[in-house]
């Protein structure tokens, strides 16, 4: 079990945490069942007035794949009044923006980080003996290397804005870095 924590910890340092991402909130949830409601609209709507055939079919192909949508997100606390387009129209917008904002948060790497290098120390001090003692050594050591990394993207980052011109030597002067450091970097870097 616990070579599987480890293990898992490792994953995550070397892949990032990008997979990880809030849970939906309320208006991302009222936002894909509006946008159920919408497409399954649109589909009657296409079919009732006769429109081409390849429309109808992207409007019925829109309502079936909204559905992942409510599927990944979950059903709201409360379903939002979508019985017409009228209705829709009159309240989606809004929804649609928050879900919009909600939806561009991210998971900061440095917590993510910082929370699973204490989570490791932690299960360290459960497991305890020898093995529970190398296992918080290498977790204390990992985590003076993400803060000491933390500092080096942070303080090349305000080396570059204060030394504007000095950005392409610096630049210049990082070209052998290893494909994988480059994708760290830029990740943490954007992230920041």
């Amino acid at each position: 079990m616990n070579c599987k924590i480890g293990f898992s910890v490792i994953v995550l340092f070397v892949c990032g945490c990008g997979g990880f991402r809030f849970a939906a909130t309320e208006a991302q949830k009222q936002n894909a069942w509006l946008h159920q409601r919408t497409a399954q609209l649109t589909a009657e709507q296409a079919a009732a007035e006769t429109s081409s055939k390849t429309l109808q079919d992207l409007a019925a192909l829109s309502a079936l794949q909204s559905q992942a949508f409510i599927a990944d997100c979950g059903l709201p606390e409360r379903v939002p009044s979508a019985a017409s387009a009228e209705q829709i129209l009159s309240s989606a917008e809004a929804i649609a923006r928050q879900a919009q904002t909600d939806g561009a948060r991210r998971i900061d790497p440095w917590s993510a980080a910082d929370g699973l290098i204490e989570l490791g120390i932690g299960l360290a001090g459960l497991v305890g003996g020898i093995y529970g003692l190398k296992a918080a050594d290498f977790f204390q050591q990992a985590r003076e290397k993400s803060k000491a990394l933390r500092e080096i993207i942070t303080g090349n980052e305000l080396f570059k804005q204060m030394h504007a011109k000095s950005a392409p030597a610096f630049k210049e002067a990082h070209e052998n870095q290893s494909p994988s450091t480059r994708r760290l970097v830029a990740e943490l870097k954007n992230a920041g």
